[in-house]
């Protein structure tokens, strides 16, 4: 095998120009040992991969599911490959090329020879990995490599290369498995990007347009369906990467599978795009659809909790944050190409590393000149849908309270059935819980780290959110075809009085011939210690029905105001739909006062005070029943049941208050100040409640159910309360009542 090439007088470098180029690299190399959050990002890598070079080359024939031996070992050589061939560029190190020419030689050796993985559990198996997801994330990084040694490698090197792994692979992930490469779907992000980076590095054509645009073959993926019963392309979709621009992303940057996936495919969508720019920008991909990538990474990180994790929408692995390795380079590409944010160095500086080239070398010298200013994140509506009007993630931020309100579509086959649910986080702590998915990822003793049958029977289910049940099923009956043709309705999203701060939304489609109307209200009052919660559920329904709403709070229960009975022994809620998956651990019944539920998480108190009428119950639940082999976490639930009603209204306020110190062993402010909430005035058009706090001071929460106008002419309201007229403009009003 050639050891290093010399190139001639006459020869000329093209290589690197993806990632890395030229001129990036001579303008890196200049400023060396001056950078330190550079420098010390390269020191890592070097460190990482020179310990990976001691070790030697393995390519072994693949077996495992994810979490395996064979699994991770693929993924570790890509992951160094592309780190080796940066270092050989920066460094000069002929070292690091012959250890990524060397790899890669041994995979032009083993790729002809190998069958579709062994693993059956993929509707797209891969021939490196079980899937051709992890195969084409496989060939995105490599394809850095293979760029950055390009020019140092024979031509003969180069020619068997492509002749024997990298065309064939290309051709593999997307001819080969079209019901994967032709749709829209994070998968099909990594696939089309796969073939376009690789296609950019041998200056293909005919790879460029398919990775682009799709097979234009039609009947390749005719009928075919997915995992979860959706067809792979529905007639005239546009595919490709600009088809997986186009769809899922809001104008807001939004993704609709959710931050979770937005933050795994971002990646590749803006690692081909800044390729793109450097290599095609004629294409001005940065521009396209109003600058939307550019979006995404703001949208991405208003996503995220105090701590950086992002918000568990629809499947989601809870502490996923924006300190992993896809967001390091989506922020340093942001900063780069979105016109030098200085609030991005601000999450730059907190992630403490940047990535090896001319996007991280800009980031980094702008952090050292002291450039950096607070990213500050506030309330934010972030539309769904490809126009921006398929509903909607609500946040409401108030001090150390964040509030996800989930008004948006299905969100792919990666979507819940959870319309307007919410989950509730205190200093990035979750209070109000959203369970997020069900697997261990990467996790080879859980289901080869793959996504478990609980995912379906449980996790995805109503249910298992904070959010509405009518008769113990879920919206949409769990139908994944059904819930992908509707979405919710914004009402309103208000954020203008940062004291009170209110969004509604409203769900007719999730149970034909009930409409569900939630509005949340953040509130900030002198005479609260902290902001507080108003949730306020209404319900009207052509027929008589069970209604449950659950809060699945986190932390230890404190007390509660009414008596309720423990079974000897546990029983599951109900039989399916995420019931069976659900302890009834106590019930009690309502006496028609309010319920009142007192628990602490973290030292911290938390009550919910909620409306109830007489005869409503009231569950204790916990997570995990029929689940013999422990998947899901053992996490609790309060549930209030409303019978035999076609209209119904769920009242409810959470209160944030005290502390407790183990040390001192003191409780201050251990109760909730809430006295009272009643339903002072219910129809059609308005809905009013009454707050009344324990040292007997009133509020007022008056609400216009079918006017969300905010103009002074079509805005005005007048409503005759308990001898009294409110007059207000606009759709709500808050105010205290002397």
């Amino acid at each position: 095998m050639a050891q290093q090439r010399i190139l001639t007088h006459n020869e000329v470098k093209h290589h690197p120009k993806l990632i890395l180029t030229q001129k990036g690299v001579a303008e890196i190399k200049s400023k060396l040992g001056n950078i330190p959050l550079f420098d010390t990002s390269l020191e890592e890598a070097k460190a990482e991969v020179d310990a990976e070079i001691r070790l030697g080359i393995e390519v072994p024939v693949p077996k495992d599911l994810s979490g395996g031996y064979t699994h991770e070992r693929h993924k570790r050589n890509f992951l160094m490959m592309q780190k080796a061939g940066v270092l050989f560029q920066i460094l000069e190190d002929d070292t690091y090329a012959i250890y990524v020419r060397d790899m890669l030689m041994a995979y032009a050796k083993l790729y002809p020879t190998l069958p579709i993985h062994p693993q059956e559990r993929s509707y797209a198996r891969g021939k490196l990995f079980w899937q051709a997801l992890n195969d084409s994330n496989w060939l995105v990084y490599t394809s850095q490599a293979y760029d950055c040694i390009y020019d140092w490698l024979s031509k003969e090197d180069r020619d068997l290369l492509e002749k024997d792994l990298f065309r064939p692979f290309a051709d593999y992930i997307s001819i080969g498995n079209p019901q994967f490469f032709n749709r829209v779907h994070n998968h099909s992000t990594w696939g089309n990007v796969a073939v376009g980076m690789i296609a950019l590095v041998m200056d293909d054509a005919e790879l460029l347009d398919r990775a682009l645009y799709g097979i234009k073959d039609d009947k390749l993926t005719a009928g075919m369906r997915d995992n979860d019963g959706g067809l792979i392309k529905k007639e005239g979709q546009k595919v490709g990467f600009y088809g997986n621009l186009d769809e899922p992303f809001s104008p807001d940057g939004y993704y609709t599978e959710g931050p979770y996936y937005q933050r795994y495919a971002m990646y590749p969508f803006l690692i081909f795009a800044q390729a793109l720019e450097n290599v095609k920008p004629e294409l001005k991909i940065f521009e396209y659809k109003d600058g939307v990538l550019l979006k995404a990474v703001n949208a991405l990180l208003n996503l995220t909790d105090a701590d950086g994790d992002f918000f568990p929408i629809n499947d989601a692995q809870k502490g996923m944050s924006y300190f992993s390795r896809e967001l390091v380079t989506c922020v340093d590409i942001a900063y780069y190409y979105g016109g030098q944010n200085p609030e991005l160095l601000d999450i730059a500086q907190k992630q403490n590393r940047v990535s090896l080239d001319d996007t991280g070398l800009s980031v980094a010298v702008a952090i050292k000149e002291e450039k950096a200013k607070p990213f500050v994140k506030k309330s934010i509506e972030l539309r769904d849908g490809q126009m921006g009007d398929e509903g909607a993630i609500g946040i409401l931020r108030s001090d150390d309270l964040e509030l996800v309100f989930k008004y948006a579509a299905q969100g792919l086959s990666h979507g819940h059935y959870d319309k307007l649910s919410f989950s509730l986080y205190n200093a990035g702590q979750e209070v109000l819980q959203d369970y997020g998915l069900a697997r261990y990822v990467n996790i080879e003793q859980k289901g080869g780290g793959n996504y478990l049958k609980e995912n379906t029977t449980w996790a995805k289910q109503t249910i298992a959110h904070n959010t509405l049940v009518q008769n113990e099923t879920s919206h949409f009956k769990g139908d994944y075809e059904t819930g992908s043709q509707h979405h919710s309705e914004k009402y309103l999203f208000n954020v203008d009085d940062e004291n009170l701060q209110v969004v509604s939304a409203i769900e007719e489609n999730a149970y034909p011939g009930t409409k569900i109307q939630r509005t949340m209200a953040l509130i900030k009052d002198e005479n609260f210690e902290n902001p507080f919660v108003l949730d306020i559920v209404k319900v009207n329904s052509a027929t008589s029905n069970n209604y449950d709403l659950p809060f699945y709070y986190l932390g230890q229960l404190l007390q509660t105001n009414f008596k309720y009975e423990t079974p000897k022994t546990l029983t599951q809620l109900g039989d399916s739909n995420g019931y069976q998956h659900l302890y009834k651990e106590g019930l009690g019944i309502s006496d028609g006062n309010n319920t009142s539920f007192n628990w602490m998480l973290n030292n911290t108190f938390y009550t919910l005070t909620s409306v109830t009428s007489k005869g409503d119950e009231l569950v204790l639940a916990r997570i995990g029943a029929n689940d013999p082999v422990f998947n899901l976490r053992r996490e609790p639930a309060f549930i209030i049941r409303k019978k035999d009603k076609k209209d119904a209204i769920f009242i409810s306020i959470l209160e944030t208050h005290g502390s407790y110190s183990p040390v001192s062993e003191f409780a201050l402010n251990a109760y909730g100040q809430i006295k009272n909430i009643a339903v002072i005035h219910d129809d059609e058009d308005y809905t009013a409640i009454e707050i009344t706090s324990k040292d007997d001071k009133k509020w007022w929460f008056v609400m216009a159910n079918n006017n969300n106008n905010n103009s002074s002419n079509d805005g005005q309201h007048q409503l005759y309360i308990n001898d009294t007229t409110v007059k207000w403009e606009g759709p709500f009003v808050f105010k205290p009542i002397n």
